[in-house]
């Protein structure tokens, strides 16, 4: 564990030193998540396990046979002669030694669920290493680890994380049939600027603000047509009825008035000032959203100083192997 801890230390300053002429891009997958989230591997490793369960099953059947034995010679051994007892340690020892090679043959290090695995893993563990060649020289990363291998990986920030890249690129494979050139394309694009956003959390924030700026925009735009469409209908209707008081003087007639206009005009101001009122508060909530951002990143700043302070102050601690 401290070789490990030493080996991660060295490479972390060969970065460094190495950082200092040129910007290093350094990334890492997990690959036990990768291959629990590949539906084939995991339909393919259920079924092995419940071989494995089926073996195991196997193993406790031969183990309460040579138990029963035991007890059954401990029972009757006073009553046999030296020639039946070793007869039956005998068949007791045989009955051990096939038990020990069968769970060797089905758990041991060369053992049938070992090579199962390695069949299963081998082809998909093959295309990982193609996506992650392909996307290292893509976005020029520099380095890319396994954070599940035998590495000691003390802290790994999310961001640096490429895993989900990895199994997008192996879920559109199984779906490229399916698709075409223009649907393919578009995923392309929209997991680019996903990418972008997550390697770049600074620029998630900008993002943020200006989809705030664009739903508040979009719901004033919403709200003023629908406040220009209940105009337009109020003024319709005094229209008609303008032309309706018109035609009753002309015949003699004339109705009696009521408030059916007012009370529309009415209801189309209120509109207008629900609107404006809506707009107003989402305005506030956008620059409050801002705020509460700015906050957020100043105090992550802060941590991040505090924490590096530390990681430097325990380093000076660590003392060097003779």
């Amino acid at each position: 564990m401290r070789k490990q801890f030493l080996l991660l230390l060295t490479l972390l300053f060969s970065f460094l030193s190495f950082g200092q002429t040129k910007g290093v891009k350094i990334g890492y997958i997990d690959m036990e998540y990768i291959l629990q989230n590949v539906p084939n591997y995991a339909d393919a490793k259920n079924q092995l396990e419940q071989k494995a369960q089926k073996w195991k099953q196997e193993i406790e059947v031969k183990k309460n046979d040579v138990v029963k034995l035991k007890d059954a010679l401990k029972t009757e051994q006073v009553l046999l002669t030296k020639e039946l007892i070793a007869e039956k340690q005998e068949e007791i020892s045989t009955l051990e030694s096939e038990l020990l090679e069968y769970n060797q043959k089905r758990f041991g290090p060369t053992g049938d669920l070992i090579i199962q695995k390695s069949v299963l893993v081998k082809p998909i563990q093959d295309q990982i290493f193609s996506i992650v060649q392909d996307i290292s020289e893509a976005k020029k990363y520099d380095f890319i680890f396994d954070k599940s291998s035998d590495l000691t990986v003390l802290f790994a920030a999310k961001r640096y994380d490429i895993s989900d890249q990895v199994l997008r690129v192996l879920n559109r494979s199984e779906k490229r049939e399916q698709m075409t050139k223009k649907q393919i394309k578009l995923e392309e694009e929209k997991e680019a600027k996903e990418d972008f956003v997550k390697e770049n959390p600074q620029m998630a924030e900008r993002q943020k603000i200006l989809d705030d700026k664009k739903i508040a925009r979009d719901q004033l735009a919403a709200e003023k047509k629908a406040a220009a469409e209940e105009k337009k209908k109020v003024a319709e209707e005094n229209r008609k009825k303008l032309l309706a008081e018109k035609d009753a003087k002309k015949n003699g007639t004339i109705p009696a008035k009521d408030s059916i206009t007012t009370s529309k005009t009415t209801t189309a101001k209120k509109v207008v000032e629900d609107a404006k009122q809506a707009a107003a508060a989402l305005r506030a909530k956008t620059l409050e959203d801002r705020k509460t951002a700015i906050e957020d990143r100043k105090k992550k700043i802060l941590e991040d100083r505090e924490a590096a302070k530390k990681a430097k102050e325990e380093k000076l601690k660590v003392k060097p192997i003779n």
